[in-house]
């Protein structure tokens, strides 16, 4: 019986698709838009990482953002790109398997009898290594940029701005920003990337808080930090101190305080422990309860020596209940409870003036420019530029009224002041972000915060009567005191001479008065 010829199959039917299919070679899997697309997208990458990595090795550019583009925008996109090229190869799989029924387009197949699959697997796994030896060279890199200062500082540059450019004037410029808001050890480090995480989310939907709040709640204690570099059982002696104060009056009158401020401190093997660092916890223990998120009331203290002996002295005039203090948060003191503004340093218009004035920077012979700039310094702005321009119009004015038979004469002067007062507030006061001296309390000292005196104020009282003390000479020594050039008090021991007779000095503080400014 002779054989049928099978019936002709149509051009678009599923077996003529499925043959069609089955002639393609495995790598056509590759011919579809996505993988093209993905392909584009990781070489037009991969060349800009290459030419931004080119300008930043020959030091062609110094912008900030160039370092997030090359070490954390690009590499992302390129990897993003190298995932669409597979992802594509599966859809056209999935697609064509869809055309073809049950078939689909086989797997390639290795040979390694063949020359040609010994040649492409040598190129592939080149290539593999080769990428994750770039891969592995850019996440140090982008991990080591994400730890510099320019990074920290720079790139969240509205909302870092005062403390970026405070940091930059400050005793610890050339310390890492991580230095101290992260320091050593893998799991700081991931606990500061996911705050990191948080911060990017708050700068972008501008949900962070003007001004930054301080102290920061989760900083790293000190002795993990500060006490990398300064060591406290070498900390002992004491240091000589000046200070440099301008009167606000027609001739600046100079006055002077020299002092032997008793750093103190060590350890028993070294020297006594006394003096300031006698709080370093080195040989006591103190704990204190905080009744504002800055710390500035202390309600409750708690000393414990190297006997174990432990005395708790409460504030007279304290409103929490024994109570809210026992529940309330205890803080062991370290370093920074003192030294708290180590490198963002808001300085007050009356000590930046007084600086200025003793660097030169200022004519101290200008008469009433001690008073004038700080008057125009304390005065509130909505802006860095309506500063500016209030800053040099009210100094202007005033030597231009006041003082029309010299002003010509001294317009150089004025000038220099006026750029000088500029300087001033560009550096120490940020409208934009609601900062100034005033927003952060400096408690070294106690001349413009209350400082040492949230503890020894001469209020505070143990259950047996002991007082912790306000006196003076137990942190540091009187050697000299002049005024305009003249001695107003010498010989160690001296009694402070303030300007201005207040009567009993002991039951005021410096803070009291001195705020740094003009107004509260």
């Amino acid at each position: 019986m002779p054989e049928e010829t099978p019936s002709p199959v149509p051009e678009n039917s599923q077996d003529s698709t499925a043959q069609r299919l089955r002639s393609l070679p495995p790598a056509g899997l590759f011919r579809n838009l996505i993988s093209w697309v993905g392909a584009g997208i990781a070489l037009v990458s991969l060349a800009n990482i290459f030419f931004i990595l080119l300008l930043d090795f020959f030091g062609v550019t110094t912008n900030p953002y160039v370092g997030i583009l090359a070490y954390l925008i690009l590499p992302a996109v390129l990897v993003f790109g190298l995932v669409l090229v597979p992802t594509g190869m599966l859809f056209e799989r999935r697609r064509r398997r869809r055309h073809a029924g049950d078939f689909a387009p086989p797997y390639p197949r290795l040979d390694l009898n063949r020359p040609h699959h010994r040649r492409a697997l040598l190129v592939f796994v080149t290539s593999t290594l080769f990428f994750l030896l770039l891969s592995a060279l850019g996440s140090y890199r982008a991990y080591e940029y994400t730890e510099t200062t320019q990074f920290c500082g720079q790139v969240c540059h509205s909302v870092m701005h005062p403390e970026f450019i405070a940091y930059q004037a400050s005793p610890h410029a050339r310390v890492s920003c991580t230095g101290c808001h992260v320091g050593p050890g893998a799991g700081c480090y991931v606990r500061s990337k996911l705050s990191g995480a948080y911060q990017i989310y708050a700068v972008t939907f501008n949900k962070y808080p003007k001004p930054i709040p301080t102290p920061v709640a989760n900083l790293r204690p000190a002795r993990e930090t500060c006490e990398q570099c300064h060591w406290p059982e070498r900390f002992y002696g004491a240091q000589l101190k000046v200070f440099t104060h301008f009167a606000p009056d027609e001739q600046n009158t100079p006055r002077q305080i020299r002092m032997l401020i008793k750093t103190g401190g060590g350890s028993p093997t070294t020297g006594l422990t006394t003096g300031i660092h006698w709080h370093m916890n080195i040989a006591n223990e103190i704990i204190y309860v905080a009744a504002d998120p800055t710390r500035q009331v202390i309600p409750w203290v708690r000393i414990k020596d190297t006997q174990g002996r432990v005395t708790e002295y409460t504030r007279k005039d304290s409103t929490m209940t024994p109570e809210e203090i026992r529940k309330a948060p205890k803080r062991r003191m370290d370093c920074v409870d003192c030294h708290n503004r180590p490198s963002h340093i808001y300085f007050p218009p009356d000590r930046a003036v007084d600086e200025a004035l003793l660097a030169g920077r200022i004519d101290r012979t200008l008469p009433f420019i001690k008073q004038q700039a700080v008057e125009v310094l304390s005065q509130p702005y909505s802006s860095n530029q309506e500063a500016v321009e209030a800053i040099a119009t009210n100094l202007d004015r005033y030597y231009f009224t006041s003082y029309q038979d010299s002003y010509q004469a001294r317009r150089p002067a004025i000038q220099q002041a006026i750029a000088a007062a500029q300087q001033i507030f560009s550096t120490t006061n940020f409208p934009e972000m609601k900062v100034n001296w005033r927003t952060h309390p400096d408690n070294i000292g106690h001349f413009y915060f209350p400082g040492c005196y949230r503890c020894h104020d001469g209020q505070h009282v143990s259950a047996e009567g002991k007082i912790i003390t306000k006196d003076c000479e137990i942190c540091h020594t009187l050697l000299g005191q002049t005024e305009g050039g003249s001695p107003m008090a010498t010989l160690e021991g001296s009694s402070f001479q303030h300007p201005v007779d207040l009567g009993d000095i002991g039951e005021y503080s410096c803070s009291d008065c001195h705020t740094g400014g003009v107004g509260p």
